[in-house]
């Protein structure tokens, strides 16, 4: 394996590790731009369907490394360590020029450990999560990497402290967004989504214009995050209903498994709260949860990813989380970070409010719905939703293939 570039007569080897299925997504969208720059490249590595359509042949199954769990890596670390091996094995015969992980730090970091001493140029594309918690990481990763691509801004300062290249690129839903859910009028996106769905048809077929406002509810995708966080959304919802019997809510779930969990913990409550809220599956619409929140008024959702979907839609939202106590306390101490919502982390200012662990009762979540509703507060958070979505594009403007490329020349024309 060898540091020195290679020509347009010798083609460019990359190795390539996705190791989860959301990583699928950001591999190929980098396999693709590298292959409209470069029409040579051997890709080699791990990837599901997405990275094999753009030329990976994947050495085994993405499966194999997408395991999540304390108890889940330990039962599975001998596979694990194997696979490492003949993924190592599978690269030294390639002679592969770069090796690129795709996010999965703990499987990929210790990859490029292993290949940045033989002179393989390392890249991380997305920051382990040290700008929060644990920096004393960063050593590690210097010593694995020549190049981290950083999703967010605010996980720049810690590199530029320790001097190493990082490059925010941005996150994928920046450039995969689709405007049109936030240029159209909300009734308008409401109509059209209540036209193609059947089950939203048959729910609000009775009400016709007896709804006052419509809110989005999204209590997470794992089984334990809908059984702890959902209940005190339920709780909330039933005492938003006492004060206004018209509010609607609907609940978007990615699979059928999905909106059977989040349906079976509904049915255990009154019939005017069942009444009053529609559980969505759609299969027909891959971003079927982006368009119930464009649709809504508001949204109430647990802390992740989709606190940022709903700022890039431009909808005022409640966050709302619970943790394992014991977990809580842990984290409280270990991370430095004083918000848990992306859009507050963007903007370091609390611009959308927290209701966490005793917080996140049915009591506050009305009350803080309740005052969201109202115009002022309303366009208040909307105004700062905008304006930190407009910094964070603003900052988020590197393209990944052409950061690795002009890094790699970089280092190696000193």
């Amino acid at each position: 394996m060898s540091k020195s570039i290679p020509t347009k007569s010798k083609p460019l080897i990359i190795g390539i590790v996705a190791g989860e299925v959301s990583g699928d997504s950001l591999g190929a969208d980098f396999m693709q731009q590298m292959n409209n720059l470069r029409s040579d490249i051997v890709w080699v590595g791990v990837g599901g369907a997405k990275m094999q359509a753009q030329g990976l042949h994947s050495i085994f199954p993405l499966s194999r490394l997408a395991v999540m769990g304390l108890v889940e890596v330990l039962s599975q670390l001998p596979d694990l360590l194997k696979a490492r091996r003949e993924l190592l094995a599978a690269f030294a015969t390639a002679q592969i020029n770069w090796f690129v992980g795709i996010d999965a730090p703990d499987f990929n970091l210790r990859v490029a450990k292993k290949l940045k001493p033989q002179g393989v140029f390392c890249v991380q594309y997305v920051s382990p999560s040290i700008w929060a918690w644990r920096e004393s990481r960063i050593h590690g990763i210097k010593a694995a990497t020549d190049l981290v691509l950083c999703l967010f801004p605010f996980e720049l300062p810690v590199y530029e402290r320790h001097h190493h290249p990082a490059i925010c690129v941005g996150h994928p839903l920046l450039h995969t967004m689709n405007q049109t859910l936030v240029d159209t009028p909300t009734h308008q996106l409401r109509s059209e989504m209540v036209w193609h769905n059947d089950g939203l048809q048959q729910f609000f077929v009775e009400r016709f214009n007896a709804v006052s406002q419509l809110i989005c509810v999204m209590p997470g995708s794992r089984r334990g995050e809908i059984q702890a966080i959902l209940p005190l959304m339920l709780d909330g919802i039933e005492k938003l209903l006492a004060l206004d019997s018209k509010l609607c809510f609907i609940i978007p779930t990615v699979d059928k498994n999905h909106q059977y969990i989040v349906q079976e913990v509904i049915d255990q409550r009154s019939e005017l709260l069942q009444a009053a809220i529609v559980v969505v599956y759609d299969e027909s619409q891959p971003n079927f949860s982006q368009q119930a929140m464009a649709a809504s008024d508001i949204v109430m959702l647990a802390s992740g990813t989709a606190t940022l979907e709903a700022m890039l839609l431009e909808r005022p939202m409640v966050v709302i989380y619970q943790l394992n106590e014991l977990t809580y306390q842990i984290a409280k101490r270990l991370v430095k970070v004083p918000y848990v919502a992306l859009p507050n982390i963007l903007a370091d200012a609390p611009i959308v409010i927290e209701l966490i662990q005793e917080q996140a009762s049915g009591a506050s979540i009305c009350r803080t719905v309740t005052k969201l509703l109202q115009p002022r507060a309303y366009k208040e958070q909307l105004q700062a939703l905008r304006r930190t979505k407009q910094i964070l594009q603003q900052q988020s403007n590197h393209n990944p293939a052409s950061s690795v490329i002009e890094q790699w020349y970089a280092q190696n024309s000193r």
